[in-house]
């Protein structure tokens, strides 16, 4: 991955960005960030894991950096970059970490990509209209969720702004608040199922000091 001698990302004129806490990263998450370059155009995907997310248990949750390593595994494709920008901003929630991420690269135009079933629950999310005026935003197919995505809170705040898909190719050149539902091939993986099946261990056992 070209990263900077920093550590941080080299930036793009373009870049997505996928947040989540990635335990595990999977071929889902691949899936999505190809399907955000092509149909929307992008430069590069970043994947920004987190070290906590606030909505979801400490408990079973692999440690930041095994995370980001595993990530980094699953991330085949060049042009997606794997993260830990959010615990080096020291930020913990999107409105926050959107406009850091912008004084931090002011020529980078940045796009939040999420699933359909997060917009349904955004209006938990700490400060969510912030994140609308930050950063245009791209929700992906869910499945059953996209069915309600009309009802949403977040999508019935800003259904003035919502694009057609025919609108969504060069959609990080627009000014927020403004976003797109896109329709795509579902993908099968889940870190859920993935942790359900045992397949998710990305930390390794600990040993024991018998002393």
């Amino acid at each position: 991955m070209e990263v900077a001698k920093t550590g941080w990302p080299l930036p793009a004129p373009t870049v997505g960005l996928l947040g989540g806490s990635f335990n595990p990263a999977h071929e889902g998450h691949l899936w999505i960030s190809r399907q955000a370059l092509t149909r929307l155009g992008l430069h590069q995907v970043w994947w920004l894991v987190s070290p906590q997310n606030p909505l979801k248990p400490s408990a079973g949750m692999a440690r930041q950096a095994s995370r980001i390593a595993h990530a980094g595994r699953v991330a085949t494709d060049p042009r997606i970059r794997v993260t830990g920008l959010e615990a080096d901003l020291g930020t913990t929630f999107t409105a926050d970490t959107l406009p850091a991420l912008a004084r931090r690269f002011p020529r980078t135009r940045f796009v939040w990509l999420m699933g359909a079933d997060n917009l349904l629950q955004i209006s938990h999310w700490q400060r969510w209209p912030q994140i609308f005026h930050a950063a245009v935003v791209a929700v992906f197919d869910r499945g059953s969720y996209s069915r309600q995505v009309a009802w949403a809170t977040g999508a019935r705040r800003f259904a003035r702004q919502r694009l057609s898909e025919r609108e969504c190719h060069g959609l990080a050149q627009r000014r927020p608040p403004q976003w797109v539902l896109l329709h795509i091939p579902r993908h099968p993986a889940s870190a859920t199922a993935l942790r359900a099946s045992g397949r998710a261990l990305i930390d390794p056992p600990q040993t024991i000091d018998p002393a």
